[in-house]
């Protein structure tokens, strides 16, 4: 059985529509390339008590989750506090963290700067080896910034500690059918092969096909044979290739 993770997207900026959120698709394409199951994301304001909350959901109901965002110097970096809050620990500052950050800054070291050597207490820290300061972990939970450049870079760190040699398997059908056309049979496929998650979508305007199918599981015979079922099925003008 695959395992389970959920995202925990953190900023008022995000919600006003401010910055695009692209560290949602880097992070669930990378975990689907580990055959790690996103579940869920949720997207949530610079709240310590909404943090809190929303965190306690997830980590309770998913094997993994991703935090992403409000870990700055500013005042509305608060996702430490709140993922202190939700795991009932207080804040405290690394040393080592600080250290780093001294070294880092020099002379121009500042408080505001020190507050990101802030961490729930009993957290380990990931060294990154590029990004430059360590990846928070608690538990299950993994506490990333929302910069994307860094966001990517430190999840690529992660990935040989989060890899236990699952994967999905993919197969796509591409058709001239429109999604209504097909739907029953999509649905009895998704029946016969209920470990292989089956997915339709429309191209509104494409030149050669009107729904790609996408088959995706842990069991390569699986999917291949729900592929299979829909190719054997469909009508043969309505076929246009397999991938």
């Amino acid at each position: 059985m695959s395992r389970t993770a959920a995202a925990l997207i953190i900023g008022n900026e995000i919600l006003s529509g401010k910055i695009a959120d692209t560290n949602t698709t880097f992070l669930a394409r990378g975990l689907f390339e580990l055959g790690i199951e996103l579940r869920r994301v949720v997207v949530c304001p610079d709240e310590i008590d909404t943090i809190s909350r929303e965190l306690n959901e997830l980590r309770s109901t998913h094997d993994l989750v991703f935090t992403s965002g409000g870990v700055g110097p500013t005042h509305d970096d608060v996702t430490i506090e709140g993922v202190a809050a939700s795991f009932g620990r207080p804040v405290v500052q690394s040393e080592a963290v600080a250290k780093m950050i001294r070294h880092y800054y020099g002379d121009r070291v500042n408080d505001a700067h020190l507050r990101m050597a802030n961490m729930p207490e009993g957290a380990e820290m990931i060294r990154s080896s590029e990004a430059p300061w360590p990846t928070v972990v608690i538990d299950n939970v993994f506490v990333l910034p929302g910069v994307p450049e860094i966001f990517e870079l430190k999840f690529t760190d992660l990935r040989k500690r989060l890899d236990q040699g699952q994967e999905f398997h993919s197969q796509a059908v591409f058709t001239r059918s429109g999604e209504g056309e097909i739907a029953g049979l999509l649905e009895r496929i998704a029946k016969a092969f209920p470990g292989v998650m089956v997915g339709s979508y429309v191209k509104w305007k494409a030149e050669d096909y009107r729904t790609k199918v996408t088959f995706d599981g842990n069991d390569a015979d699986a999917v291949a044979k729900a592929a299979d079922m829909l190719v054997d099925e469909l009508a043969p003008d309505l076929f246009v290739r397999r991938e």
